[in-house]
């Protein structure tokens, strides 16, 4: 049997062939133009009913790996190139990013609502509890599994620490790392990243963009022993760092002795069907800070950011600045974990991503 439904798995059947179908099509077992089993074949074969497979179908073409093609089937229209960066496919930057960011993001407030009715029901009283240091375990957990999926980053909820947005989670790498580096940025870059830092007392400098990323002969030339980035779509330029920019962050790092902060706010946003390639999961022995946010996938209105520590890292985070509380709401970190484990924060994402490239 190809497909199989694990009944005490904890997740709805009709997700499980939905995740089994889309590894096979992202694979290339069902390359462009493949028709798809039917939904007959896969009843007799997985025991689930015909609504059950038309669910995974429907996921399937919503999310635009296949479509249906009346008394035909569902056919595979997923094509690897939709997988370039780009850079790969040479987007320009300025005009077509702006264009890019006038498709809405906003989150379906109809499933928002009724997500967070769920939570009510479901935890009553316990959204009232003071959240742990450094989040909620069902949040941290369900983030640590979303990597995995969507990025390849396997790491522990442990390694996860959720903050009220960015900019405080900026003051703790500070304390962390301490104030007596320098931070080299790009320039350009989102001005208020260097007015947190300077603010905190930390000396920038502002590293020139290429084409492909930060300039070579800016990175040569920086003191600076702690490089913050953002590889993908960076504000206001528009840039994505290519694969080998990526790779010379990480060798700049490793001969400095530094460390790298990747700054990951809009890459799910990405006019491919896959999520950029993140410079913390091609980082081996380097140590790479992950950050991003909710409020530019969701809504401005949910200021819930968290950041990835490397292994390397933590005990020093513990004894340095584990004891700051989690001053975000325990309800908004079980209504995103609610949304993310159901599947509602990737179909999202996908949407979006849709809207995007038929603007593009």
């Amino acid at each position: 049997m190809k497909y199989h439904i694990e009944e005490n798995r904890g997740k709805a059947a009709y997700i499980q062939l939905y995740e089994q179908l889309r590894k096979d099509i992202v694979s290339g077992i069902y390359p462009y133009g493949t028709k798809l089993p039917s939904k007959r074949i896969l009843t007799e074969e997985t025991g689930v009913s015909v609504i059950t497979i038309q669910h995974s179908y429907a996921i399937l073409c919503d999310e635009g790996y296949v479509e249906s093609r009346q008394r035909s089937g569902y056919f595979v229209i997923y094509k690897e190139s939709d997988f370039l960066s780009q850079a790969e496919l040479g987007v320009s930057f300025f005009p077509k990013v702006n264009q890019l960011h006038r498709v809405k993001n906003e989150f379906p407030f109809s499933v928002l609502s009724k997500t967070m009715r769920k939570v009510l029901a479901d935890y009553s009283e316990n959204i009232l509890v003071k959240s742990p240091n450094h989040g909620c375990v069902e949040l941290r957990q369900a983030i640590s599994s979303y990597l995995a999926r969507s990025n390849g980053m396997l790491v522990r909820k442990e390694q996860i620490i959720i903050g009220p947005g960015s900019e405080y989670l900026y003051s703790l790498i500070i304390q962390l790392l301490g104030k007596e580096r320098i931070f080299a940025l790009e320039n350009p870059s989102y001005d208020k990243i260097r007015r947190v830092y300077e603010a905190n007392g930390i000396t920038c400098d502002m590293l020139k963009l290429g084409y492909d990323g930060i300039k070579t002969s800016e990175l040569e030339r920086t003191q600076a022993t702690v490089l913050h980035i953002t590889p993908f779509n960076s504000f206001p330029s528009g840039i994505t760092a290519s694969a080998s920019k990526r790779r010379e962050y990480l060798s700049w790092a490793k001969k400095r002795k530094g460390y790298i902060i990747e700054d990951n706010y809009d890459s799910e946003l990405t006019v491919s069907k896959k999520n950029e390639d993140t410079v913390f999961s091609l980082a081996t022995d380097c140590p790479v800070i992950y950050l991003n946010t909710f409020s530019e996938t969701i809504a401005p209105s949910i200021r819930v950011g968290y950041m990835v520590l490397p292994e390397n890292l933590l005990e020093e985070f513990e004894n340095k600045i584990g004891f700051y509380s989690c001053t975000v709401p325990v309800f908004e970190q079980y209504v995103l974990a609610e949304l993310i484990n159901n599947g509602d924060f990737e179909r999202h994402i996908n949407r979006v991503r849709r809207a995007r490239r038929r603007q593009k």
